[in-house]
């Protein structure tokens, strides 16, 4: 191979990598996943408002990135008594972090407070 198709070959294959390797960047998101055991004399009303105390966070704190939430249905019994998942996505542990300390999200610890038995709470970065 002639000594400019090399050069030619080698500069594509690093704009591929370097491509490549910002693409990934890009993709990268951190989750918050969020499990919560209700308390046991939680009325339904009680959960429900809970529930979509959660889900207006989106709307009012622009650092969340994505939001879902789904109730326990699984068949293994290994919940624990952990009955509601939430994902919260952020673009950066800043952004985590600054969420964290949000009024909005504090104001939804205070109606959650009463309501809430345990919880359990993981944070990683996730690829898309």
């Amino acid at each position: 191979m002639k000594p400019i198709l090399v050069c030619l070959t080698l500069a594509m294959l690093a704009s591929t990598t370097t491509f490549a390797q910002k693409n990934m960047e890009k993709t990268k998101v951190l989750r918050h996943v969020v499990l919560f055991k209700f308390k046991d004399d939680a009325a339904a009303a009680d959960v429900q408002k809970v529930e979509d105390a959660f889900k207006q966070l989106k709307p009012k704190i622009d650092l969340i990135k994505d939001f879902e939430f789904g109730k326990n249905n699984s068949p293994e019994n290994l919940n624990q008594g952990f009955t509601h998942c939430f994902f919260v996505t952020f673009a950066s542990e800043k952004d985590r972090d600054d969420y964290l300390v949000h009024p909005a999200h504090k104001a939804f610890v205070e109606i959650l407070k009463p309501y809430l038995d345990k919880a359990l709470v993981i944070d990683y970065w996730a690829r898309d």
